[in-house]
């Protein structure tokens, strides 16, 4: 093992080459509350992400696991530390810039849908596209609704649906700017073991045909598995990357 390899195991990062990292956070530390109650939520994260991986976060309750995964979507901001996503410092960018940037660069899905209930499938869809400057807007949300399979439930409001129809909306309102990363936080913690594993392949599906770079947190040790790669998060620390077939052993 060169030094190079050495230091990415080291911490949880991986070597890329010539290619800069998806995401690559350095030295990033962040905590909540002031005084006595002030917790130090994230201690002096260091790792990368290659363009197109596929990675998991697992780790118990608390471990820091989403607020990571708010950083790395541009949702939080570290005390101190770099944060690039997509060759981009998200420090350098204020928060006009870092909404516009995710609107091209960073889908996300929530364990809660964030659907507007007012709006049907194909308008949840649409709207944040059309807010964008998309021309097509409404044809582009139908095709990703069509991709997911709620062709026949386009004019339906989120209340008519299943929880598993509406993460599927989700889904494609995060896939439909064609984003190059995807983030998504326990995307499958409200629903039933078979529409949890639905959604979970349509997700990776997702990620396999347009090549996008995938961050997962979850607790289910069988979807963390499909990753690429497994990051642990102990304490606020992301501990040694590794094979997702390892984390089942």
């Amino acid at each position: 093992m060169n030094q190079q390899e050495h230091d990415s195991r080291a911490t949880g990062s991986r070597a890329t080459g010539a290619t800069p990292p998806a995401i690559a956070l350095s030295g990033v530390n962040l905590s909540l509350g002031r005084g006595a109650a002030r917790v130090h939520i994230l201690k002096d994260i260091t790792l990368e992400i290659g363009q197109g991986e596929a990675v998991s976060l697992v780790g118990p309750s608390g471990s820091g696991k989403s607020t990571l995964l708010m950083l790395m979507a541009g949702l939080e901001r570290p005390d101190t530390g770099t944060i690039r996503v997509a060759d981009t410092d998200l420090g350098a960018l204020d928060e006009d810039g870092l909404a516009r940037f995710r609107g091209r660069h960073v889908g996300i899905v929530f364990q809660s849908f964030h659907l507007i209930p007012t709006m049907t499938a194909l308008e949840n869809v649409a709207v944040p596209l059309e807010l964008a400057g998309a021309g097509n807007a409404f044809s582009r949300a139908e095709k990703e609704l069509r991709s997911v399979g709620l062709g026949e439930r386009l004019s339906h409001y989120p209340a008519q649906l299943s929880g598993g129809e509406q993460q599927r909306v989700a889904i494609a309102r995060a896939l439909a700017p064609n984003p190059a990363i995807l983030v998504a936080d326990e995307p499958t913690g409200n629903l039933d073991e078979a529409t949890g594993k639905q959604i979970t392949d349509i997700i990776l599906s997702g990620h396999e045909e347009r090549r996008t770079t995938l961050v997962l947190v979850t607790h289910d040790p069988a979807l963390a598995a499909r990753c690429g790669r497994v990051i642990r998060m102990r304490s606020g620390k992301a501990e040694a990357g590794e094979p997702a077939r390892a984390v089942q052993a």
